[in-house]
């Protein structure tokens, strides 16, 4: 299996962001963006990022993390909507992935997640989610969704927080080691360094299968 290194970030991918993260870190297989502006946390993915980042071979990952908690299969149905709302008006094909970024403070059930898996596969797009297997309710929610539903464990492609052993260069990259839920699950790709001192982004690896549902 081949493994990709990559960034995420909250702010806006600028020709002076994209420099810093090739000279001091390396050249990035991807980059997570959010589709959707969150006040004074994130901005929303633009048009000249996205051609920026492909005009230099980046992939993009994108995330809708528009919503403060998780807990009913409507609301799950209807963050898949504004995922896909977003995901369309940015020109995303669809057979690629589109993620609900849902930390470890957020609220988190098994009907929401049956909600946003279903109302995503419907659309057209992969769904997938990043999450925090340690810490927080989604361990929990997330294998109670497989027990009723378990074609939910082959459709989601998961995005593990755990465990943060800190930014790096792509050539010193960890072995892809995420710690995973307690039950059947992609766990396909990895954050395993948070807020680099050097550029504002945090550092990824991902498998294959990952990446080529990446956009």
């Amino acid at each position: 299996m081949a493994y990709y290194w990559g960034v995420d970030s909250d702010a806006k991918v600028t020709k002076d962001l994209y420099d810093c993260v090739v000279k001091k870190l390396g050249k990035p297989s991807f980059w997570g963006r959010h589709l959707a502006t969150v006040q004074e946390t994130t901005e929303g993915l633009q048009l000249d990022e996205i051609q920026l980042l492909h005009r230099n071979g980046t992939k993009i990952l994108p995330i809708y993390s528009a919503f403060r908690k998780a807990t009913d299969y409507e609301s799950g149905q209807v963050v898949a909507q504004n995922a896909v709302y977003h995901a369309r008006r940015l020109s995303i094909p669809k057979g690629k992935v589109v993620f609900a970024g849902i930390d470890k403070f957020i609220q988190v059930n098994d009907d929401w997640i049956r909600g946003f898996v279903d109302s995503i596969n419907l659309s057209g797009y992969k769904p997938g989610i990043y999450h925090d297997p340690l810490n927080g309710a989604f361990s929990k929610a997330y294998c109670e969704a497989v027990a009723k539903e378990n074609k939910i464990a082959n459709q989601v492609i998961l995005w593990s927080a755990e465990p943060e052993l800190g930014t790096t260069k792509a050539r010193n990259a960890p072995d892809f080691r995420p710690r995973k839920v307690p039950c059947k699950g992609n766990v396909w790709g990895w954050q395993y360094g948070r807020d680099s001192t050097q550029c504002p982004i945090d550092t990824n690896l991902v498998n294959s299968r990952f990446f080529e549902a990446l956009w």
